[in-house]
């Protein structure tokens, strides 16, 4: 038996993709898969290390990362026409941002460069994505990046929403948002990563035509989300381009990659390899 320890993120929507294997209703074949659930930055720097066969990461991540994983085909976190928002107390325009102090959920998100492609200017503190909104409630950012369940409850908070990213990414390029994307390290050889990948595409299209068992198994990870909110927040980011990347899906990846080294804000220039 292979043993793989694969990293995701305790969010609803990772969770729902994972259920099949969670609960042994797959066949893993000659793998034994183990869980690793950690909040994205973390796992983020664990693949800079290379310490997890397979994982969960930012797209942006993946820009140091790609020497040493591939991109599986499935398993990414896509939004065609929406994505990440920032959020402020008081109404806000988007020019507005320029010189702000604005939490982030950490620095290798995709969220964290897509916003410095829209506007480079501006200072941050790093907060845990699940506690950016009450941050900015209580004042101590003028604004916040919200990413995750966030992004459809912080009305509930009484935040402002001033962009989102997704939109405006859309409006660019014409292209989706490619924000997660799940990984698998090259060193395991072409054979075994692609019936890896293989697995896991098999997991989510299980998911997918379980979808109320699914849903079941993810909502103890939607903090205080509502089943209706779960099953909506699911869908946004558990899609057509979760199942396979497509090349819509690739090209969003390219995309994304050549405008962070265009703006000097990626160190090289990156061919996302994909498995």
């Amino acid at each position: 038996m292979n043993t793989i320890r694969f990293g995701h993120s305790p969010d609803p929507d990772d969770a729902f993709m994972f259920y099949a294997i969670a609960k042994n209703k797959i066949d893993t074949k000659e793998f034994r898969i183990l869980h690793v659930v950690e909040d994205i930055e973390s796992l983020n720097q664990r693949a800079l290390k290379g310490e997890l066969e397979a994982t969960a990461v930012s797209v942006h991540a993946y820009a140091y990362l790609s020497d040493h994983y591939a991109i599986m085909r499935s398993g990414a976190s896509i939004g065609e026409k929406y994505g990440p928002i920032v959020v402020s107390r008081k109404p806000l325009k988007p020019k507005d941002l320029k010189g702000k102090k604005i939490a982030i959920p950490g620095t290798l998100t995709t969220a964290a460069l897509v916003l410095r492609l829209f506007e480079p200017e501006f200072s941050y503190v790093i907060v845990p994505f699940d506690k950016i909104l009450d941050y900015v409630k209580a004042g101590k950012a003028d604004c916040g990046l919200v990413i995750h369940e966030g992004q459809i409850t912080y009305q509930k908070e009484g935040l402002e929403k001033v962009i989102d990213l997704g939109e405006w990414w859309w409006n660019e390029t014409k292209l989706p948002l490619p924000l997660g994307i799940d990984v698998v390290r090259k060193n395991l050889g072409e054979e075994k990563m692609k019936a890896f990948s293989e697995i896991f595409k098999n997991s989510i299209i299980y998911s997918l035509e379980h979808r109320k068992d699914a849903l079941a198994y993810a909502m103890p990870y939607g903090r205080d989300l509502t089943p209706e909110a779960a099953d909506r927040f699911v869908g946004m980011y558990v899609n057509d381009y979760t199942r396979d990347l497509g090349p819509k899906g690739e090209a969003g990846i390219r995309e994304l990659m050549e405008r962070g080294f265009a703006r000097k804000l990626l160190m090289k220039k990156i061919v996302p390899e994909f498995v």
